[in-house]
């Protein structure tokens, strides 16, 4: 398993601002390339950066119908990644992971690579949708292309850590402020992970701007000659 050590700066900035990723490879274990490309297919919710994690068949980032782990709440409720890479750092099912370089804003792109090697056969892909309470994308333990490439679709789920008030007091991203606060509830959470329904102009919150219907995001994973 390689280990990955990226330094973010965790915050309502990351929003609208870059961040920086890295990833340190164990010595020998190199492996084989791909390239992961994120589009953001929402009109006005923006992408926090995202971890891309190549794993075996062994590992689940989450599972439907039960309760998300830290990690997961973290990247749902607030895009904060450092949680899950902890995580991700201690489990032999990983091989790699990366987070992404910034937030991706609707209509635009992302590329990430990462390596894979031998049984380490599968990704997935996670990121918080910024304009929500708990609201994520994932695309969760897809088979890696043999060759060539793959493309997929990614839906939002509902962490169900944080009860859904679309209050800017405790949402982070746009059109809500930097220093808005981006409170926790988690009175009327749902507890549970499931399809989220999306946007419906209960708090500060515009339907008509801010909702979406799935899917959310495209992936398009491609396996580099190396």
């Amino acid at each position: 398993m390689t280990n990955a050590r990226t330094s973010l700066s965790i915050g309502l900035a990351m929003l609208i601002g870059l961040l920086t990723g890295g990833v340190a490879l164990a010595a020998g274990d190199y492996g084989k390339t791909l390239s992961v490309t994120i589009t953001n297919l929402t009109k006005k919710q923006v992408l926090t950066p995202p971890v891309v994690i190549s794993h075996n068949s062994d590992f689940k980032l989450f599972m439907i119908g039960q309760p998300a782990g830290d990690g997961l709440v973290a990247v749902a409720e607030g895009g904060d990644t450092l949680p899950l890479e902890a995580m991700l750092g201690t489990r032999d099912e990983v091989f790699d992971y990366m987070v992404g370089t910034g937030a991706i804003p609707p209509g635009t792109s992302q590329t990430i690579m990462i390596k894979t090697r031998g049984q380490y056969r599968d990704l997935s892909v996670v990121g918080m949708l910024a304009s929500t309470n708990d609201a994520f994308f994932a695309i969760d333990g897809t088979e890696i292309p043999y060759w060539g490439m793959k493309s997929l679709t990614a839906v939002a789920y509902d962490a169900g850590s944080e009860a859904n008030t679309e209050l800017c007091s405790d949402v982070p991203g746009p059109p809500c402020a930097a220093d808005s606060g981006n409170e926790r509830v988690t009175a009327g959470a749902e507890g549970f992970v499931h399809v989220h329904n999306g946007i419906h102009g209960v708090g500060d919150l515009s339907e008509a701007n801010m909702d979406w219907h799935n899917p959310v995001a495209k992936v398009v994973i491609k396996k580099l000659r190396n």
